[in-house]
């Protein structure tokens, strides 16, 4: 039988399940509520040299935003712009991960306590994801990723070879993977809507309302697209979907942690996401939240550990009532303490307003110095921009200017190789003094070419004797 679960008292990030037994009766952190970073286990923490930063939600933002600074290490390797892909890991974070594989380390893993400890974590990581999107914490299943949460809502319908599914050329291809394998194993027809990458409400509405017809089960859509960093009318294109009678699931990588939004608003069906985004979580971990009407409606289409109240090998199985009937097995304990901790640190000291508010700020002086830059086009639209900022230098191929920009002034980007264009991905921790250096570098680029370049300075540094 799985150890039962209960419910604590509502806790200002969200309703969290505590387990029955801890590993120590020593204080431990929780992603809810509290202040300190604390063991929770029997083995001395293994500090590794992080020192921590004090954040307090209550500083003005000037102290704030230093505070913050000092406690993501990785803030000072680099101009740091590509959260998009992976965001920087705050010190908080590392310190829980090295706890917990201390721990594991120095007493195993095959303890019963060890197995508490997890549903711990698992709970207070379901806690953080809920009270970013705004939702209660039945809602959220944990996942080992994005994909994995999109594909295991897009295999749940009952499908049949005149199905369809209805989704976006400017989709992400993990997320289209999902739907080739399905397409090829049972034959399902695959619509895909160019709805336009620019912000154009009315022209993303219109492709989706021509291709939602006779048959479509499921749309599948980005709330932000991970080219261009548009944000999609997604409650208007679920209302829409629902209408017609098919279920909406929706990739949130590049919006859960980066804007403001609920998910109870949406009127999605399924929304997967990652945590080692906007999340400042680490890979391998991520969630699929979902409506409850779907969760009452769908039997998991894989299954494990974790999908049930409690089971036995003579036929009894009771599935869990709520969304973590959705997850499997195979969680990697540091990495759910590594989640849990982010995202409280991010809503309990950060504060999820600053979070917010700062990155959108930055997002716009970003998209501000390069839209003054003479030979810079900035592909992104201002009216319906995220924190992601695609752009492209004229003669520049993108890989040869991610190399340059990182040579000259270390800035952290990617390319869009669909785009052929730069995307960068400001964040809440970015600093003016940054943006403005790494324009300049960018504006250096924009006046000459690969081949007219000033060189680099090297520093020489000459041996002894």
């Amino acid at each position: 039988m799985w150890p039962r679960a209960c419910s604590s008292p509502a806790l200002p990030s969200g309703r969290q399940r505590m387990s029955r037994t801890r590993i120590s009766s020593r204080s431990r952190f929780s992603a809810s509520h509290s202040a300190v970073a604390r063991s929770s286990g029997r083995a001395k923490p293994l500090m590794v040299g992080i020192i921590r930063a004090v954040v307090v939600p209550s500083m003005p933002d000037p102290e704030k935003l230093a505070a913050v600074r000092a406690a993501i290490p990785a803030l000072g390797a680099g101009i740091y712009l590509n959260t998009g892909s992976a965001g920087p890991i705050p010190a908080e974070t590392a310190a829980a991960m090295a706890e917990m594989s201390t721990h594991e380390r120095d007493l195993g893993r095959a303890h019963p306590e060890h197995f508490l400890a997890l549903v711990e974590r698992m709970a207070e990581a379901r806690a953080g994801v809920a009270a970013v999107l705004g939702t209660d914490v039945d809602a959220v299943a944990l996942t080992h990723s994005t994909t994995e949460g999109m594909n295991l809502a897009c295999l749940l319908p009952d499908w049949r070879s005149d199905g369809r599914v209805v989704t976006s050329v400017h989709d992400y291809p993990g997320v289209l993977g999902g739907l080739y394998a399905l397409r090829d194993r049972t034959g399902v027809e695959i619509e895909f809507v160019d709805a336009g990458d620019d912000g154009d409400d009315a022209r993303t509405l219109a492709a989706f309302d021509t291709a939602i017809g006779p048959g479509t089960r499921l749309v599948v859509l980005s709330h932000v697209l991970w080219t261009t960093g548009a944000v999609l009318p997604v409650a208007a294109i679920a209302a829409m979907a629902h209408d017609r009678g098919a279920l909406v699931v929706v990739d949130g990588a590049q919006a859960a942690g980066a804007i403001p939004f609920r998910f109870d608003e949406l009127g999605v069906d399924f929304y997967a996401l990652p945590a080692q985004k906007w999340l400042l979580g680490p890979e391998g971990m991520g969630a699929l939240v979902v409506d409850r009407a779907a969760t009452d409606r769908f039997i998991p289409s894989q299954a494990g550990w974790f999908s049930f109240e409690r089971a036995d090998g003579r036929g009894m199985g009771d599935w869990w009532s709520d969304a973590r009937r959705f997850e499997t097995t195979g969680f990697h304990a540091p990495s759910v303490a590594g989640m849990a901790r982010s995202i409280g640190w991010l809503s309990m000291y950060v504060g999820l307003d600053f979070v917010y508010r700062r990155g959108a700020a930055m997002a716009l002086a970003a998209a501000e110095l390069l839209t003054s830059i003479p030979g810079v086009t900035v592909l992104t639209p201002r009216h319906a921009m995220a924190a992601l900022l695609t752009f492209t230098i004229e003669g520049w191929p993108p890989e040869t200017a991610a190399e340059e920009l990182g040579s000259r002034v270390f800035a952290i980007v990617r390319t869009i190789p669909t785009l052929r264009a730069l995307r960068i991905s400001p964040g809440f921790f970015t600093t003016q003094d940054e943006l403005e250096r790494f324009a300049e570098a960018v504006a250096l680029l924009a006046a000459n070419t690969p081949e007219t370049m000033p060189a680099r300075r090297i520093l020489t540094i000459l041996g002894e004797g």
